[in-house]
């Protein structure tokens, strides 16, 4: 059984089914893929992984979304599992909206629309790094 999770959060249906296609592509079965719609839907799913001994070691989330934008849950989240890794994937991120993203401990900025070979490496480089965020990646 799969122990470790990448959860992607994403309010359009057709972004998650598209990233969570290339994933299981690149990383076969490594990692359970999981996906939400929302940050409480996300939240929630973290929790009830753990539950099944099941541990989320990154999130990939969507920067502008209804309800919760994206660094705000990663900030949350952070907050509460400093150990998950996270990436924001925007095509609005500003200067200003990158500079907050510190307190959600982000490893990686990605842009959409993105390239496959720019999303695996991020990724990779986010799961092999001891920690240190790279807000600086595009």
């Amino acid at each position: 059984m799969l122990r470790e999770a990448i959860l992607c959060v994403d309010d359009e249906a057709i972004i998650l089914l598209s990233i969570k296609q290339e994933l299981k592509r690149h990383f076969g079965g490594r990692f359970l893929i999981e996906t939400a719609l929302d940050a409480a839907e996300a939240s929630a799913l973290v929790d009830e992984l753990e539950t099944r001994d099941i541990r989320t070691v990154l999130v990939i989330s969507d920067w502008m979304m209804p309800g919760m934008r994206g660094d705000q849950f990663l900030v949350e989240l952070h907050r509460r599992k400093p150990h998950i890794k996270t990436v924001i994937i925007t095509a609005l991120a500003s200067e200003d909206s990158e500079r907050g993203w510190k307190e959600a401990g982000l490893h990686a900025c990605i842009r959409k629309p993105w390239r496959s070979t720019e999303l695996y490496a991020t990724i990779e480089g986010c799961l092999a790094s001891g920690g240190e965020a790279d807000h600086g990646k595009e």
